[in-house]
C-alpha cells in the first residue's frame, strides 16, 4: 500500500471513529389538558432504542416525570425530574420503564417508555399498584404492546 493510501485510509477510519452515534432524541409532552384527556403525558408510550435520550417537556407548570420504582429494568437507574422542569434521559438499559407525574398519578398521568425491539412482560408492569385512573391508561398502552 502506497504511502497516500495509508493515510487516507487512516483517515477515512479516523473520521469513522470519531463520527457521533447517531441517537435518536425524543420529546414527550407534560400537559394539563392534551388529544387524550387531562394531566398527560403525550405521547404517553415511546419506543426507544438503547442510547437514545427522552426529553420530558414541562410545556405546562406543574408537571414532573419521575420513574416508577417498581417498573423499571433490573439495572437500570431511577430518576426524579424537578417539578415544572424539563428532564432529559439517556435510556441504556433495555426494558419497559413506568413514568409518573408525581402530583398527578392519581389523576392517570402515566407514560411507558420501552427501550429496545424485546418483549416486555406485561403481566409483571400490571402487577405493580397505581392508582385507578393511572392502570386505565396503562391498559390503553399495553394494548399497544
Amino acid at each position: 500500500m502506497s504511502k497516500n493510501r495509508f493515510i487516507a485510509a487512516l483517515a477515512v477510519t479516523l473520521a469513522l471513529a470519531a463520527t457521533p452515534s447517531l441517537a435518536a432524541e425524543v420529546q414527550i409532552q407534560m400537559l394539563n389538558k392534551g388529544e387524550t384527556g387531562s394531566m398527560v403525558f403525550e405521547p404517553a408510550f415511546v419506543r426507544v432504542a438503547p442510547g437514545d435520550t427522552v426529553t420530558f417537556v414541562a410545556t405546562d407548570k406543574s408537571h414532573n416525570a419521575e420513574t416508577i420504582k417498581e417498573m423499571l429494568p433490573a439495572g437500570a437507574e431511577p430518576f426524579k425530574g424537578a417539578m415544572s422542569k424539563d428532564i432529559s434521559v439517556t435510556f441504556d438499559v433495555e426494558g419497559a420503564y413506568g413514568i409518573k407525574c408525581t402530583p398527578h398519578l392519581g389523576m392517570g398521568m402515566i407514560a411507558l417508555v420501552v427501550v429496545g425491539d424485546g418483549p416486555v412482560d406485561v403481566d409483571a408492569l400490571r402487577a405493580v399498584k397505581v392508582p385507578k385512573k393511572a392502570q386505565e391508561r396503562f391498559e390503553a398502552i399495553y394494548s399497544q404492546l
